[in-house]
C-alpha cells in the first residue's frame, strides 16, 4: 500500500470512528430522554440532532465509495472537514448533560 493510499484509508477510518462516537452520544441522549417526560422542544431538538447524524452517515458512505484521486481531492479542498463532526458531538454532549 502506498503512502497516499494509507493516508486516505486513515481518513476513512477517522470518519467511521467519529460516526461511532456520535452514535454512542446519540444513544445516550435517547436513553436520558426515555426516562423523562420530554416536552416538544426536547423531542424536536433530539430529532434535529438525529437528522444531522444521518447526514454525516451518508457523507461517510459517500467517502467510502470515492476513488483514491477523488478522495484526495476532497481532502485537499476541505480545510478542517471534521469540524462538523465535532460540533455535532458537542451538541449531543450538551444535550445529554442538560437532561441527565
Amino acid at each position: 500500500m502506498s503512502n497516499k493510499e494509507h493516508l486516505i484509508e486513515q481518513h476513512v477510518r477517522e470518519y467511521e470512528s467519529r460516526l461511532r462516537h456520535i452514535d454512542e452520544l446519540y444513544q445516550r441522549a435517547h436513553e436520558v430522554t426515555e426516562h423523562l417526560e420530554s416536552d416538544d422542544s426536547t423531542r424536536h431538538e433530539l430529532k434535529q440532532l438525529g437528522q444531522q447524524r444521518d447526514q454525516l452517515e451518508e457523507q461517510t458512505e459517500k467517502v467510502k465509495e470515492l476513488s483514491l484521486d477523488e478522495l484526495q481531492h476532497q481532502i485537499e479542498l476541505k480545510a478542517g472537514p471534521m469540524a462538523i463532526w465535532d460540533v455535532l458531538a458537542r451538541k449531543l454532549e450538551e444535550f445529554v448533560e442538560r437532561h441527565e
